[in-house]
Protein backbone atom coordinates (compact mmCIF):
# COMPACT_ATOMS: atom_id res chain seq x y z
CA UNK A 1 0.00 0.00 0.00
CA UNK A 2 1.14 3.35 -0.46
CA UNK A 3 0.18 6.59 0.58
CA UNK A 4 0.16 9.63 -2.19
CA UNK A 5 -0.60 13.23 -2.25
CA UNK A 6 -1.53 15.37 -5.31
CA UNK A 7 -1.75 19.32 -4.53
CA UNK A 8 -0.28 22.66 -5.29
CA UNK A 9 0.33 26.06 -3.33
CA UNK A 10 1.42 29.55 -3.25
CA UNK A 11 4.65 28.47 -4.63
CA UNK A 12 3.37 26.71 -7.55
CA UNK A 13 0.12 27.87 -8.09
CA UNK A 14 -0.84 31.64 -8.21
CA UNK A 15 -4.47 32.66 -6.50
CA UNK A 16 -6.38 32.74 -9.61
CA UNK A 17 -5.59 29.11 -10.09
CA UNK A 18 -5.62 28.00 -6.01
CA UNK A 19 -9.26 29.24 -6.15
CA UNK A 20 -10.38 27.91 -8.97
CA UNK A 21 -9.46 24.17 -6.79
CA UNK A 22 -10.07 25.19 -3.55
CA UNK A 23 -12.33 22.92 -1.65
CA UNK A 24 -13.86 24.40 1.53
CA UNK A 25 -17.06 25.51 3.25
CA UNK A 26 -20.22 23.38 2.47
CA UNK A 27 -18.28 21.73 -0.55
CA UNK A 28 -15.50 19.92 1.51
CA UNK A 29 -18.73 16.81 2.70
CA UNK A 30 -19.67 16.59 -0.91
CA UNK A 31 -16.10 16.58 -2.11
CA UNK A 32 -14.92 13.92 1.23
CA UNK A 33 -18.05 11.93 -0.29
CA UNK A 34 -17.16 12.15 -3.78
CA UNK A 35 -13.17 11.59 -3.08
CA UNK A 36 -14.71 7.89 -1.14
CA UNK A 37 -15.87 6.64 -4.54
CA UNK A 38 -12.78 7.76 -6.24
CA UNK A 39 -11.88 4.38 -7.07
CA UNK A 40 -11.12 3.87 -11.23
CA UNK A 41 -8.11 2.75 -14.00
CA UNK A 42 -8.01 -0.39 -11.76
CA UNK A 43 -6.93 1.57 -7.99
CA UNK A 44 -8.56 1.35 -4.88
CA UNK A 45 -8.36 4.88 -3.02
CA UNK A 46 -8.82 3.24 0.52
CA UNK A 47 -8.58 6.84 2.39
CA UNK A 48 -8.61 9.92 1.62
CA UNK A 49 -8.38 13.29 3.40
CA UNK A 50 -8.43 16.87 1.61
CA UNK A 51 -6.75 20.42 2.93
CA UNK A 52 -7.58 23.05 1.49
CA UNK A 53 -6.93 26.72 2.70
CA UNK A 54 -6.01 30.11 1.08
CA UNK A 55 -2.68 28.87 0.32
CA UNK A 56 -2.96 25.22 -1.15
CA UNK A 57 -5.37 22.50 -1.92
CA UNK A 58 -3.79 18.85 -1.71
CA UNK A 59 -5.62 15.91 -1.38
CA UNK A 60 -3.81 12.58 0.23
CA UNK A 61 -5.02 9.16 0.11
CA UNK A 62 -3.71 5.26 0.41
CA UNK A 63 -3.89 2.99 -2.54
CA UNK A 64 -2.27 -0.15 -3.82
CA UNK A 65 -0.26 1.37 -7.13
CA UNK A 66 0.73 5.17 -6.70
CA UNK A 67 0.68 6.22 -10.18
CA UNK A 68 -2.38 5.18 -10.55
CA UNK A 69 -3.02 6.21 -7.66
CA UNK A 70 -1.67 10.32 -8.62
CA UNK A 71 -4.62 9.69 -11.78
CA UNK A 72 -6.96 8.86 -9.68
CA UNK A 73 -6.86 11.72 -7.37
CA UNK A 74 -6.51 13.86 -10.30
CA UNK A 75 -9.66 12.97 -11.94
CA UNK A 76 -11.15 13.62 -8.94
CA UNK A 77 -10.28 17.09 -8.94
CA UNK A 78 -11.14 18.12 -12.08
CA UNK A 79 -14.56 16.33 -11.57
CA UNK A 80 -15.07 18.25 -8.23
CA UNK A 81 -14.13 21.14 -9.64
CA UNK A 82 -14.85 21.20 -13.30
CA UNK A 83 -12.06 21.92 -14.75
CA UNK A 84 -9.73 20.04 -16.86
CA UNK A 85 -6.44 18.19 -15.68
CA UNK A 86 -4.53 20.77 -18.61
CA UNK A 87 -5.88 23.55 -16.62
CA UNK A 88 -3.46 23.11 -13.31
CA UNK A 89 -1.82 19.94 -14.02
CA UNK A 90 1.64 21.91 -14.60
CA UNK A 91 1.29 23.39 -11.15
CA UNK A 92 0.91 20.54 -9.10
CA UNK A 93 2.94 18.33 -7.22
CA UNK A 94 3.04 14.56 -6.52
CA UNK A 95 4.53 13.08 -3.55
CA UNK A 96 4.19 9.72 -2.17
CA UNK A 97 4.77 7.49 0.69
CA UNK A 98 7.68 8.85 3.55
CA UNK A 99 7.58 12.59 0.75
CA UNK A 100 3.92 12.66 1.76
CA UNK A 101 4.17 12.04 5.07
CA UNK A 102 7.27 14.43 5.26
CA UNK A 103 5.27 17.13 3.15
CA UNK A 104 1.81 17.35 5.60
CA UNK A 105 4.24 17.27 8.37
CA UNK A 106 5.92 20.50 7.61
CA UNK A 107 3.17 22.01 6.70
CA UNK A 108 1.42 21.40 9.96
CA UNK A 109 4.50 22.87 11.95
CA UNK A 110 4.18 26.28 9.15
CA UNK A 111 7.00 24.98 7.84
CA UNK A 112 5.49 25.12 4.44
CA UNK A 113 3.28 28.30 4.30
CA UNK A 114 3.06 31.83 3.14
CA UNK A 115 4.24 33.23 6.37
CA UNK A 116 7.03 30.85 7.78
CA UNK A 117 5.78 29.64 11.58
CA UNK A 118 2.53 30.89 11.28
CA UNK A 119 0.07 29.02 13.79
CA UNK A 120 -3.31 28.71 11.86
CA UNK A 121 -2.45 26.06 9.87
CA UNK A 122 -2.23 23.59 12.32
CA UNK A 123 -5.85 24.76 13.17
CA UNK A 124 -6.56 23.65 9.60
CA UNK A 125 -4.48 20.21 9.33
CA UNK A 126 -6.96 19.31 12.14
CA UNK A 127 -10.00 20.69 11.18
CA UNK A 128 -9.19 18.93 7.53
CA UNK A 129 -8.49 15.76 8.99
CA UNK A 130 -12.22 15.72 11.65
CA UNK A 131 -14.12 16.71 8.43
CA UNK A 132 -12.49 13.20 6.60
CA UNK A 133 -13.13 11.61 10.08
CA UNK A 134 -16.67 12.87 10.38
CA UNK A 135 -17.23 12.11 6.11
CA UNK A 136 -15.75 8.28 6.79
CA UNK A 137 -13.08 9.01 4.76
CA UNK A 138 -10.38 8.45 6.61
CA UNK A 139 -9.10 5.40 8.12
CA UNK A 140 -6.17 3.48 10.24
CA UNK A 141 -3.14 4.90 7.81
CA UNK A 142 -4.39 8.52 7.47
CA UNK A 143 -5.40 8.99 11.19
CA UNK A 144 -1.90 7.78 11.58
CA UNK A 145 -0.19 10.27 9.59
CA UNK A 146 -2.47 13.29 10.53
CA UNK A 147 -1.45 12.37 14.35
CA UNK A 148 1.60 12.73 13.95
CA UNK A 149 1.60 15.93 12.08
CA UNK A 150 -0.48 17.64 14.58
CA UNK A 151 1.50 16.63 17.53
CA UNK A 152 4.41 17.75 15.58
CA UNK A 153 2.73 21.39 14.93
CA UNK A 154 2.42 21.15 18.38
CA UNK A 155 5.71 20.53 19.42
CA UNK A 156 7.10 23.00 17.18
CA UNK A 157 4.99 25.61 18.80
CA UNK A 158 5.82 24.61 22.19
CA UNK A 159 9.44 23.67 22.06
CA UNK A 160 10.54 26.31 19.55
CA UNK A 161 10.21 30.01 19.29
CA UNK A 162 9.10 29.86 15.77
CA UNK A 163 5.32 31.12 16.37
CA UNK A 164 6.33 34.05 18.58
CA UNK A 165 8.28 35.09 15.75
CA UNK A 166 5.79 34.50 12.57
CA UNK A 167 3.86 37.27 11.77
CA UNK A 168 0.42 35.96 10.73
CA UNK A 169 -1.77 36.65 7.86
CA UNK A 170 -4.15 38.40 9.61
CA UNK A 171 -1.34 40.66 10.71
CA UNK A 172 0.37 40.96 7.78
CA UNK A 173 -3.25 42.26 6.23
CA UNK A 174 -3.30 44.99 8.76
CA UNK A 175 0.41 45.78 8.04
CA UNK A 176 -0.19 46.32 4.52
CA UNK A 177 -3.33 48.39 5.10
CA UNK A 178 -1.23 50.27 7.49
CA UNK A 179 1.05 51.02 4.39
CA UNK A 180 -1.20 52.52 2.41
CA UNK A 181 -3.58 54.44 4.76
CA UNK A 182 -1.40 55.37 7.31
CA UNK A 183 -1.99 55.00 10.93
CA UNK A 184 -5.48 53.18 11.62
CA UNK A 185 -5.95 55.45 14.62
CA UNK A 186 -9.63 56.38 13.85
CA UNK A 187 -10.36 54.52 10.71
CA UNK A 188 -13.11 52.78 10.41
CA UNK A 189 -13.15 49.04 8.88
CA UNK A 190 -14.95 46.67 7.32
CA UNK A 191 -14.77 42.69 7.86
CA UNK A 192 -16.65 41.16 5.45
CA UNK A 193 -17.15 37.67 6.21
CA UNK A 194 -17.94 36.44 10.24
CA UNK A 195 -15.22 33.45 10.72
CA UNK A 196 -11.40 33.09 12.24
CA UNK A 197 -9.41 34.71 9.85
CA UNK A 198 -11.55 37.87 9.38
CA UNK A 199 -12.38 37.77 13.08
CA UNK A 200 -8.56 37.49 13.65
CA UNK A 201 -7.74 40.36 10.88
CA UNK A 202 -10.22 42.96 12.46
CA UNK A 203 -8.85 42.22 16.01
CA UNK A 204 -4.82 42.95 14.92
CA UNK A 205 -6.81 46.07 13.41
CA UNK A 206 -8.68 47.17 16.79
CA UNK A 207 -4.97 46.34 18.41
CA UNK A 208 -3.41 49.05 16.16
CA UNK A 209 -5.76 51.63 16.85
CA UNK A 210 -8.70 51.11 14.67
CA UNK A 211 -11.83 52.39 16.83
CA UNK A 212 -14.89 51.87 14.52
CA UNK A 213 -15.97 48.08 13.31
CA UNK A 214 -18.17 47.09 11.11
CA UNK A 215 -18.57 43.25 10.33
CA UNK A 216 -20.99 42.12 7.19
CA UNK A 217 -22.14 38.66 6.87
CA UNK A 218 -24.30 36.54 4.18
CA UNK A 219 -26.49 35.79 7.89
CA UNK A 220 -27.11 38.15 10.06
CA UNK A 221 -27.16 36.73 13.33
CA UNK A 222 -23.48 35.77 12.96
CA UNK A 223 -22.66 39.22 11.83
CA UNK A 224 -24.31 40.64 15.14
CA UNK A 225 -22.29 37.66 17.55
CA UNK A 226 -18.92 39.09 16.25
CA UNK A 227 -19.81 42.21 16.48
CA UNK A 228 -21.17 42.51 19.89
CA UNK A 229 -17.21 40.49 20.43
CA UNK A 230 -15.36 43.28 19.13
CA UNK A 231 -17.89 46.68 19.84
CA UNK A 232 -19.02 46.98 16.48
CA UNK A 233 -22.25 47.02 14.03
CA UNK A 234 -23.57 44.33 12.25
CA UNK A 235 -24.88 44.46 8.27
CA UNK A 236 -25.41 41.84 5.92
CA UNK A 237 -23.86 41.68 2.18
CA UNK A 238 -27.02 43.86 1.16
CA UNK A 239 -26.32 46.42 2.76
CA UNK A 240 -22.54 46.33 1.14
CA UNK A 241 -22.66 49.80 -0.79
CA UNK A 242 -23.75 51.68 2.82
CA UNK A 243 -20.34 49.98 4.38
CA UNK A 244 -17.96 50.88 1.48
CA UNK A 245 -19.29 54.56 1.49
CA UNK A 246 -18.10 54.57 5.24
CA UNK A 247 -15.21 52.15 5.64
CA UNK A 248 -11.29 53.17 5.43
CA UNK A 249 -10.45 49.35 5.03
CA UNK A 250 -12.08 46.33 4.07
CA UNK A 251 -11.04 43.02 4.81
CA UNK A 252 -12.65 40.13 2.83
CA UNK A 253 -12.02 36.66 4.69
CA UNK A 254 -15.55 35.01 3.52
CA UNK A 255 -15.75 31.19 2.38
CA UNK A 256 -17.70 31.96 -0.37
CA UNK A 257 -17.56 30.22 -3.45
CA UNK A 258 -18.24 33.30 -6.01
CA UNK A 259 -17.37 37.36 -5.82
CA UNK A 260 -18.86 39.22 -3.12
CA UNK A 261 -17.29 42.36 -3.90
CA UNK A 262 -18.06 43.19 -7.56
CA UNK A 263 -16.56 46.29 -9.38
CA UNK A 264 -20.12 47.95 -10.22
CA UNK A 265 -20.78 47.93 -6.40
CA UNK A 266 -17.34 49.37 -5.37
CA UNK A 267 -17.18 51.97 -8.01
CA UNK A 268 -20.88 53.22 -6.75
CA UNK A 269 -19.90 53.45 -3.14
CA UNK A 270 -16.91 55.46 -4.58
CA UNK A 271 -18.92 57.97 -6.16
CA UNK A 272 -19.60 58.97 -2.91
CA UNK A 273 -16.34 59.46 -1.25
CA UNK A 274 -13.79 59.95 -4.40
CA UNK A 275 -12.36 62.41 -1.87
CA UNK A 276 -11.21 59.30 0.22
CA UNK A 277 -8.82 56.47 -0.54
CA UNK A 278 -10.38 53.17 0.52
CA UNK A 279 -8.20 49.80 1.16
CA UNK A 280 -9.01 46.11 0.43
CA UNK A 281 -7.44 43.73 1.81
CA UNK A 282 -8.69 40.20 0.09
CA UNK A 283 -7.39 37.18 2.50
CA UNK A 284 -10.39 34.81 0.83
CA UNK A 285 -9.67 31.98 -1.71
CA UNK A 286 -11.47 31.67 -3.40
CA UNK A 287 -11.53 35.86 -3.76
CA UNK A 288 -14.13 37.75 -2.43
CA UNK A 289 -13.08 41.10 -4.80
CA UNK A 290 -13.37 41.34 -8.42
CA UNK A 291 -10.05 41.75 -9.42
CA UNK A 292 -11.54 45.01 -11.93
CA UNK A 293 -11.91 46.41 -8.67
CA UNK A 294 -8.47 47.73 -8.86
CA UNK A 295 -9.35 50.17 -11.64
CA UNK A 296 -11.17 52.27 -10.06
CA UNK A 297 -9.73 55.45 -9.01
CA UNK A 298 -8.67 55.58 -5.42
CA UNK A 299 -9.25 52.02 -4.68
CA UNK A 300 -6.17 49.86 -3.90
CA UNK A 301 -6.52 46.00 -4.08
CA UNK A 302 -4.44 43.60 -2.56
CA UNK A 303 -5.30 39.90 -2.50
CA UNK A 304 -3.55 36.60 -0.59
CA UNK A 305 -0.39 36.80 -2.66
CA UNK A 306 0.54 40.50 -2.05
CA UNK A 307 0.91 39.88 1.67
CA UNK A 308 4.43 37.54 0.56
CA UNK A 309 6.46 40.61 0.53
CA UNK A 310 5.56 41.98 3.66
CA UNK A 311 5.76 38.19 5.53
CA UNK A 312 9.18 38.40 4.76
CA UNK A 313 10.24 41.04 7.30
CA UNK A 314 10.27 39.26 9.71
CA UNK A 315 11.89 36.36 8.17
CA UNK A 316 15.64 35.98 9.72
CA UNK A 317 14.10 35.60 13.48
CA UNK A 318 11.74 32.84 12.52
CA UNK A 319 14.87 30.86 10.03
CA UNK A 320 16.97 30.84 13.17
CA UNK A 321 14.28 28.41 14.85
CA UNK A 322 14.34 26.72 11.34
CA UNK A 323 16.90 23.62 12.09
CA UNK A 324 15.01 23.09 15.16
CA UNK A 325 11.84 22.81 13.86
CA UNK A 326 12.94 20.61 10.99
CA UNK A 327 14.62 18.25 13.43
CA UNK A 328 10.95 17.56 15.43
CA UNK A 329 9.60 17.09 11.26
CA UNK A 330 12.28 14.71 11.07
CA UNK A 331 11.50 12.67 14.10
CA UNK A 332 7.86 12.52 13.78
CA UNK A 333 8.24 11.67 10.18
CA UNK A 334 10.48 8.85 11.17
CA UNK A 335 8.12 7.51 13.97
CA UNK A 336 5.18 7.08 11.61
CA UNK A 337 7.56 5.73 8.32
CA UNK A 338 8.38 2.97 11.09
CA UNK A 339 5.25 2.52 12.09
CA UNK A 340 3.68 2.84 8.43
CA UNK A 341 6.42 0.49 7.28
CA UNK A 342 5.85 -2.70 9.43
CA UNK A 343 2.34 -2.98 8.63
CA UNK A 344 3.03 -5.23 5.97
CA UNK A 345 4.22 -8.21 8.05
CA UNK A 346 1.08 -7.61 10.41
CA UNK A 347 -1.09 -9.60 8.65
CA UNK A 348 1.52 -12.92 9.40
CA UNK A 349 2.29 -11.49 13.02
CA UNK A 350 -1.21 -11.65 14.04
CA UNK A 351 -1.91 -15.30 12.85
CA UNK A 352 1.86 -15.98 14.41
CA UNK A 353 0.07 -15.16 17.61
CA UNK A 354 -2.74 -16.66 16.98
CA UNK A 355 -1.32 -20.28 16.23
CA UNK A 356 0.82 -20.35 19.33
CA UNK A 357 -1.87 -18.86 21.28
CA UNK A 358 -3.88 -21.70 20.09
CA UNK A 359 -0.72 -24.60 20.85
CA UNK A 360 -0.72 -22.72 24.58
CA UNK A 361 -4.00 -23.20 25.25
CA UNK A 362 -4.19 -27.01 24.26
CA UNK A 363 -1.04 -27.66 26.29
CA UNK A 364 -2.07 -25.73 29.21
CA UNK A 365 -5.38 -27.34 29.09
CA UNK A 366 -3.43 -31.18 29.02
CA UNK A 367 -0.53 -29.92 31.77
CA UNK A 368 -3.75 -28.70 34.11
CA UNK A 369 -5.73 -32.20 33.76
CA UNK A 370 -2.20 -34.19 34.36
CA UNK A 371 -1.25 -32.48 37.16
CA UNK A 372 -4.84 -33.22 38.84
CA UNK A 373 -5.82 -31.71 41.85
CA UNK A 374 -4.39 -27.63 42.45
CA UNK A 375 -5.95 -25.07 44.18
CA UNK A 376 -6.23 -21.76 42.35
CA UNK A 377 -2.97 -20.20 42.79
CA UNK A 378 -1.25 -23.01 41.97
CA UNK A 379 -3.45 -23.24 38.48
CA UNK A 380 -2.38 -19.67 38.03
CA UNK A 381 1.34 -20.00 38.60
CA UNK A 382 1.26 -22.51 35.73
CA UNK A 383 -1.33 -20.41 33.49
CA UNK A 384 1.66 -17.26 34.09
CA UNK A 385 4.08 -19.29 33.32
CA UNK A 386 2.52 -20.84 29.82
CA UNK A 387 1.82 -17.27 29.26
CA UNK A 388 5.53 -16.48 29.78
CA UNK A 389 7.03 -19.33 27.71
CA UNK A 390 4.98 -18.03 24.63
CA UNK A 391 5.85 -14.47 24.74
CA UNK A 392 9.56 -15.10 25.08
CA UNK A 393 9.38 -17.53 21.85
CA UNK A 394 7.48 -14.88 19.98
CA UNK A 395 9.27 -11.61 21.17
CA UNK A 396 12.46 -12.18 18.95
CA UNK A 397 11.15 -13.34 15.98
CA UNK A 398 8.52 -10.06 16.14
CA UNK A 399 11.13 -8.17 16.84
CA UNK A 400 13.18 -9.44 13.63
CA UNK A 401 10.30 -9.42 11.50
CA UNK A 402 9.23 -5.88 12.22
CA UNK A 403 12.86 -5.00 11.40
CA UNK A 404 13.27 -7.04 8.06
CA UNK A 405 10.31 -4.76 6.82
CA UNK A 406 11.69 -1.45 7.77
CA UNK A 407 14.81 -3.21 5.59
CA UNK A 408 12.53 -3.76 2.94
CA UNK A 409 12.94 -7.79 3.27
CA UNK A 410 9.23 -8.51 5.06
CA UNK A 411 7.44 -9.94 2.33
CA UNK A 412 10.11 -12.61 2.46
CA UNK A 413 10.63 -13.14 6.13
CA UNK A 414 6.72 -13.59 6.64
CA UNK A 415 6.85 -16.24 4.22
CA UNK A 416 9.19 -17.95 5.94
CA UNK A 417 7.85 -17.88 8.99
CA UNK A 418 4.47 -19.11 7.10
CA UNK A 419 5.97 -22.01 5.67
CA UNK A 420 7.89 -23.06 8.71
CA UNK A 421 5.06 -22.62 11.04
CA UNK A 422 2.28 -23.94 8.43
CA UNK A 423 0.55 -20.68 8.46
CA UNK A 424 -0.20 -21.14 4.96
CA UNK A 425 1.42 -19.26 2.38
CA UNK A 426 -0.64 -15.95 0.73
CA UNK A 427 0.47 -13.10 -0.40
CA UNK A 428 1.48 -11.02 2.74
CA UNK A 429 1.89 -7.93 1.19
CA UNK A 430 0.17 -4.23 2.89
CA UNK A 431 -2.81 -5.37 0.91
CA UNK A 432 -3.64 -8.28 3.11
CA UNK A 433 -3.85 -6.42 6.21
CA UNK A 434 -6.97 -6.93 7.90
CA UNK A 435 -10.07 -4.68 8.65
CA UNK A 436 -9.17 -3.36 11.98
CA UNK A 437 -5.52 -2.02 10.55
CA UNK A 438 -7.04 -0.12 7.25
CA UNK A 439 -10.23 1.12 7.75
CA UNK A 440 -12.05 0.60 4.41
CA UNK A 441 -16.12 1.83 4.05
CA UNK A 442 -18.61 -1.52 3.26
CA UNK A 443 -19.88 0.10 0.02
CA UNK A 444 -15.71 0.13 -1.03
CA UNK A 445 -14.90 -3.33 -0.80
CA UNK A 446 -15.37 -5.43 -3.92
CA UNK A 447 -15.24 -9.25 -4.61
Amino acid sequence: MHIVLVGLNHTSAPVCLREKLAINGANLHSALEQLRRANGRGVMLYEGVVLSTCNRTEVYATCDEAENGYLSLIEFLCLNRQLASEEFSAALYRKRDSEAARHLIRVACGLDSMVMGEPQVLGQVTAAYQAALAGRSCGAVLSALFQHAIRAGKRAHSETAISRHAVTVPSVAATLAEQIAGSLQGRVVLVMGAGEMGELAVRTMISRGASSIIVANRTYDRALALARELGGEAMTFERQVEALIRADIVITATDAPHVILTRSKVAQAMAHRPERPLVIVDIAVPRDTEPAVAEIDGVYLFDIDDLQSVADENLEARLRELPRVEAIANQETEAFMCWFETLEVVPTISDFRQWAEKVKAAELEKALRRLGRLDEREREVVRVLAHRLMNKFLHQPTVRLKQQALEGQGHHYANAIRELFGLGLRDCGINQIEEQDIVRQPEEKQS
